[in-house]
């Protein structure tokens, strides 16, 4: 494995591109990378300015290229205890460690040096490369550069999201609804809390009635065996409420999420919900005639569920050349969004283990790096052979 890839990987994890904040800094340093090679580099700012995507592309301009998405934001190390700087690579029995080193600045620092080499060669069909921000957050920074390039006349054939997967090809993973429920009650003294109404009391009631449709789902709902846990789920993260031990509390907020299957249809699942939740807050009515419990959505991507009979899949299992059959994950990632926004077959192939990452001292195995620099070598060479041809 060539050690400009450990350059590269050295430098990316030395940005603290934490999520939310500016990834500017990195960018430049990947243009000035690719943009002396001849590699076309452009960027899909955030409103505010202080953040970017960046879309490079290297080969001839045709149909049938190739995408390599990664995201260059990471999640805080706020409260961790590291054995040393997360932002500082590390080496240690044959890992390398640092904030991002395997979610997902591992993946990059290879794509960034397989644009290097494609720089190179004559590639018949294209190389993308899609850095994406604020992904950690909901995959919010993506969307934008998908929008921009849905419109665009050529198409590439497929994308090949890095999230670390062992570099086992993973064909899918569940879509996400992150919601809020706002629970209204009317305050009062808790000495007199019967003429009040609690609005814990209905943000209890709720989440007691989230757990009856998580059940519902555990027992009767469609299954994918492919995922670990092989329904769809719903689980309440985040519960606040209340002022003090003698005020009746008139607000309650509760963060809450779906993650479903692709047999499931979310929306269907959320106006279940909506439905539970007016029927906790109509009995109140009568006296209470500000009683209720609104649903808002805060953020969401959709699922991938890319299918098995898919070219798509044969041809990157021929490059990986392991045998091993697809898998499934269970974190979500952008791939829904390519495969929605673009309409174009999408993968998830990258080094490591997710277990490895959003943890002090995270790390990624320097033999996982070097299997994928293997894999995107052949990828290259599919290319510079002129396939993939063609969209699906």
């Amino acid at each position: 494995m060539p050690p400009e890839i450990r350059d590269i990987l050295s430098r990316l994890i030395a940005f603290p591109t934490v999520s939310l904040q500016s990834n500017l800094a990195l960018l430049d340093y990947v243009e000035s990378m690719l943009v002396p090679l001849g590699i076309t580099v452009r960027r899909f700012a955030h409103p505010d300015g202080t953040r970017a995507n960046l879309w490079a592309t290297v080969g001839r301009e045709v149909d049938g290229g190739v995408v390599l998405s990664g995201h260059s934001d990471v999640v805080p190390v706020t409260g961790q205890r590291w054995t040393s700087n997360p932002f500082a690579l590390r080496e240690d029995a044959g890992r390398w460690f640092g904030r991002g080193a395997v979610d997902m600045k591992g993946f990059v620092a290879v794509a960034i040096h397989t644009m290097m080499q494609a720089a190179k060669r004559d590639l018949q069909r294209p190389l993308h490369l899609a850095l994406s921000y604020d992904e950690e957050v909901g995959c919010l920074g993506v969307r934008g550069m998908i929008d921009s390039l849905a419109r665009e006349p050529l198409r590439p054939a497929f994308c090949i999201v890095g999230e670390p997967t062992g570099m086992r090809l993973a064909t899918g993973h569940k879509g996400k609804t992150a919601l809020r429920a706002c629970c209204t009650g009317r305050a009062g003294h808790s000495a007199l809390a019967p003429d009040a109404l609690n609005a814990l009391h209905l943000g209890a009631a709720f989440v007691q009635r989230l757990q009856a449709r998580q059940a519902e789902l555990a027992l009767r709902g469609a299954r994918d065996a492919a995922y670990s846990i092989p329904y769809t789920t719903i689980h309440a993260g985040l519960m606040r409420g209340g002022e003090a031990l003698n005020i009746v509390p008139a607000s309650c907020e509760i963060d809450f999420e779906i993650r479903n299957i692709a047999a499931d249809d979310p929306h269907a699942i959320l106006a279940a919900i909506i439905e539970d939740a007016d029927a906790i807050a109509m009995p109140y009515r009568d006296r209470f005639a500000e009683a209720a419990i609104r649903i808002d959505t805060l953020s969401g991507y959709p699922g991938l569920d890319t299918p098995m009979d898919s070219p798509t899949i044969a041809c990157v299992s021929a490059l990986l050349g392991t045998g091993l059959p697809t898998i499934k994950v269970a974190y979500g990632t952008e791939g829904g969004l390519f495969a929605k926004g673009l309409d174009i077959p999408t993968l998830i192939c990258g080094p490591g283990d997710m277990d490895q990452g959003h943890k002090p001292d995270e790390f990624v195995a320097i033999s996982q790096i070097e299997a994928c620099f293997h894999f995107q070598m052949r990828l290259l060479g599919l290319l510079e052979k002129g396939g993939p041809l063609s969209a699906e």
